[in-house]
């Protein structure tokens, strides 16, 4: 909506082809995110649900009773900024993405209601119905990324020349469907510790914006680092930047001791927000990269549960999962220790990584 004030505005008002600008919209979006969410949560998280504490967390009673789902919250106010500073725009027809954006945000939205009907639930969804759902909540995102039409991908650590492949729908739809249901189910079990899944996400959003706006959407840095260029990718740059501004408005009250928890309707839509980035850079695999603390940590749990039911391997059975709750009972961290040596591992990984992901090729 402000992209085009700005281009009704310019002849007149010259100042507003700031508007105009992905840059400006991007620091608007993480300023708007951040103000609404700092100055709305707490004048509605006594209308949240209560959380019912997780029986086999470490101290689940430091999170029983506090207000959770805040998700139904924060993810409205972030389709409201979407709506308000990224361009909604169709100049590149022959490029599947660039009406992708706004039915991403209905399938954010449908992941929403789901993990808060979770929430207020007075029992928990089995892990069967949550995982049944988060399947079709992916497949449904992955169709909406795709528009049914050949998306282009490229390969880490191979020449450039060779990288570029391109893949049909019925390749494509079932690999996107299974990274989102990995990214939600990862994040989801991440949201344990005070802080930390909404840091770790924070991070993952920072170096995704910058992929999306300096790299994939710079056709001549594209070009140079042999990527495929998407022409829509300062469009989702805003997407990923605005999404910081809602976190950090959401750490402002969630920094430990927290007074406010995410919960199902966060953490899901969180998750699937994450997944859709990483798709949109053209390659799967960074998702790995941004976020691989939050995929060790909850996704380890799942490779555990895996190795034990079907192949009958214990080979993980003396570590707990999700990992933090292993450093806090095993290892005997702090809350904070685990929050601010996750974040380390993750700042200091990510960008080794992405150098070696863009130039070792």
């Amino acid at each position: 909506m402000l992209y085009f004030l700005g281009e009704w505005l310019e002849p007149s008002f010259g100042p507003f082809r700031l508007l105009s600008s992905r840059l400006m919209l991007a620091s608007l979006g993480f300023g708007l995110g951040a103000f609404l969410v700092w100055w709305l949560l707490p004048r509605f998280a006594s209308r949240l649900p209560r959380d019912r504490g997780r029986s086999f967390a470490v101290n689940p009673e430091a999170s029983i009773g506090k207000p959770t789902g805040a998700g139904i919250i924060l993810l409205p106010l972030y389709a409201l900024v979407c709506l308000l500073v990224v361009p909604w725009t169709d100049r590149y027809p022959e490029s599947p993405w660039g009406i992708a954006p706004f039915e991403v945000l209905l399938c954010t939205l449908l992941a929403l209601a789901v993990g808060y009907l979770d929430d207020r639930a007075r029992a928990p969804w089995s892990d069967l119905k949550k995982g049944v759902t988060d399947l079709a909540i992916a497949f449904s995102a992955a169709l909406a990324t795709c528009q049914l039409q050949s998306v282009q991908m490229w390969l880490p650590f191979y020449p450039a020349a060779y990288s570029n492949v391109e893949l049909s729908p019925a390749l494509y739809i079932p690999i996107a469907t299974a990274l989102l249901w990995i990214s939600i189910n990862t994040t989801n079990c991440t949201d344990g510790v005070d802080g930390l899944s909404g840091s770790l996400l924070l991070l993952a959003c920072i170096y995704l914006g910058g992929i999306l706006y300096v790299v994939i959407g710079h056709q001549d840095v594209a070009k140079y680092l042999g990527v495929p260029h998407n022409p829509h990718g300062a469009d989702w740059a805003i997407m990923a930047f605005a999404l910081t501004g809602i976190l950090v408005g959401y750490l402002w009250y969630n920094a430990n001791p927290s007074s406010v928890l995410m919960g199902d309707a966060g953490s899901r839509p969180l998750g699937l927000l994450l997944g859709v980035f990483a798709l949109v850079t053209g390659n799967p695999f960074i998702l790995f990269i941004v976020a691989g603390v939050v995929l060790v940590n909850g996704g380890a749990g799942l490779v555990k549960v895996a190795l034990l039911r079907f192949f009958k391997i214990g080979i993980l059975r003396n570590i707990r999962f999700p990992l933090h709750d292993h450093c806090r009972k095993n290892l005997h961290w702090s809350n904070t220790q685990v929050l601010v040596r996750f974040m380390i591992l993750q700042a200091v990984l990510t960008p080794l990584l992405i150098v070696l992901f863009l130039k070792v090729r």
